[in-house]
């Protein structure tokens, strides 16, 4: 049976070609046509197989072509967080934070290319040997980076970044571990306040998923632009704006970089700006935006720690192409940023805010940073294996509290102080 779905398949792809991706066949016209097609190349085999099993045979191999092939039932399945092909004949899965090889397979390279090639043309973009990888997405929001020969050396590699059906907010943060009440309050009250606030980790840590509940408390009755590479975040305010990078056509014309949609954003009266993520010169455009009325703008960043973030927005700053002197961007970014967040994997496979720190200025030549909560290590690990610490408060208090108090927002106490529960003592909704 194995054998006779192959060459099926293969035979069904020779076939129909690029038709199985004409943007003017509908669903049903394309059915249709792979189903005529397979009852035609099926019917040298009428002997080896019953009505039953050619039917089963015909309804399997459309699904696999009209569909994503063999990775769709793991985006089906909610417990399956990211999806990696390397080639044809591997596929792993994420779950909970670990890695796990699956015995999925695709019947060939030119199948697994095909359904490369279907996930980027539905978003506009492109694939092939002059423009080897892309970065796409899918209709949910699932996040999609392939590479194809000859940067891919092995042949063509798919990795999947799944959304989840219904987006998190901070009560599943909470209860994940990533968050707790204490810094959800904390966070609410600096964005509530304006504050300029960086998200950095590593990559999977869930800096989009932090920044998406984090931009949740933005009050409902502020303009807010988003800018990203691929859209991704979901933001349920009422005055949203979503702006996407665009990539050169097959002529090499019609770029547009994140940078140039910052600049963009400037002249759209925006409240807040959020960058889904700085990872060149838009960092520079991004800093000045902050300094020049755009408070409470948002981003995140790959760094290992809060001091490494700082160093790579200040690289980021220098490949905007400008010879500024090195303390001029320090002083932008010193002056810019309030609040650092920074999330990292553990080796338990989950994920959690390790640490929040306020950007205090200069000193000499060097921008100071203040830990105002950290990740408690010594508490070990619970009986299954997984951190049983928190996110603590250090007992530091902001330097901003006071322009937070103007603006009619208060810092409990109790809110900053270590060893304390302000949800006990205090009155805080539970």
């Amino acid at each position: 049976m194995n054998s006779i779905r192959a060459r099926a398949q293969d035979a069904l792809f020779e076939r129909l070609g690029n038709r199985l991706f004409d943007a003017n066949l509908g669903e049903d016209q394309l059915r249709a046509h792979v189903v005529q097609e397979l009852d035609q190349i099926l019917s040298t085999d009428l002997e080896q197989l019953t009505s039953e099993e050619r039917l089963g045979l015909v309804e399997s191999i459309s699904a696999d072509i009209l569909g994503l092939g063999p990775i769709e039932p793991f985006l089906a399945d909610p417990a399956v967080t990211e999806v990696m092909v390397n080639g044809d004949d591997s596929i792993f899965v994420e779950r909970a934070g670990r890695l796990y090889m699956t015995d999925a397979r695709f019947v060939s390279v030119q199948h697994l290319r095909q359904v490369i090639e279907k996930i980027v043309s539905a978003v506009g973009r492109r694939i092939d040997e002059s423009s080897p990888m892309v970065d796409a997405r899918l209709p949910d929001g699932s996040r999609v980076n392939a590479v194809i020969p000859p940067l891919a050396v092995d042949g063509p590699m798919l990795t999947i970044r799944k959304f989840a059906k219904t987006a998190f907010g901070t009560d599943d943060l909470i209860e994940f571990g990533t968050l707790n009440k204490q810094s959800v309050e904390f966070l609410d009250a600096c964005v509530r306040g304006k504050r300029n606030i960086l998200i950095s980790g590593g990559t999977g840590t869930g800096k989009t998923t932090l920044l998406n509940v984090v931009s949740s408390f933005i009050p409902t009755d502020e303009r807010i632009v988003t800018i990203e590479d691929a859209v991704e975040l979901r933001l349920h305010q009422r005055h949203v704006i979503r702006l996407e990078a665009r990539p050169a056509n097959i002529e090499g014309k019609g770029h547009v970089p994140i940078r140039d949609l910052v600049r963009n954003s400037l002249r759209m009266r925006p409240d807040r700006i959020v960058v889904g993520e700085v990872r060149g010169g838009e960092a520079l455009d991004m800093l000045q935006a902050m300094n020049t009325g755009h408070e409470g703008s948002i981003s995140t960043l790959h760094a290992n720690t809060p001091r490494d973030a700082l160093a790579r927005l200040e690289t980021m700053v220098l490949m905007a192409g400008l010879d500024l002197p090195i303390r001029a961007i320090r002083e932008q970014i010193a002056s810019a940023l309030d609040v650092v967040i920074h999330l990292s994997r553990m080796r338990d496979g989950t994920r959690r805010v390790t640490e929040i720190a306020e950007v205090n200025g200069m000193e000499g030549e060097t921008i100071t940073l203040s830990t105002l909560y950290d990740f408690d290590y010594g508490a070990g690990f619970d009986e299954s294996g997984r951190f049983a610490g928190e996110i603590k408060p250090t007992g530091l208090r902001p330097m901003f509290s006071e322009e937070l108090q103007h603006l009619g927002i208060e810092l409990p106490e109790a809110l900053l102080s270590a060893g304390l529960d302000p949800f006990k003592k205090n009155g805080f909704a539970q």
